[in-house]
């Protein structure tokens, strides 16, 4: 059986996106800037690096208002081209 996104979360709700990229100094900022336009506020992301430290780990909730907005970001912070994956 599968379980849709949208019937596990109840709205609104915290929502943490963990965005990994290559180790570069405006990947936080390119994240940032594509969750102020869908979920403006002010944010304080959490980064980790890898452990050769190619890659960062970038962790950030927002308070999410409906599942367009949590797909649609999902959708462009994978759009960001030094982004590998989004969960």
């Amino acid at each position: 059986m599968k379980t849709n996104l949208k019937d596990l979360l109840e709205f609104p709700c915290s929502f943490t996106y963990k965005v990994m990229g290559l180790a570069e100094p405006e990947l936080v900022d390119r994240v940032i800037e594509v969750v102020q336009r869908h979920a403006p506020g002010d944010y304080s992301p959490e980064v980790k690096p890898s452990a050769k430290g190619n890659y960062h780990s970038v962790s950030i909730t927002i308070n999410a208002t409906h599942i367009e907005q949590v797909e649609k970001l999902y959708e462009e912070l994978g759009d960001i081209e030094i982004v590998r994956l989004v969960l």
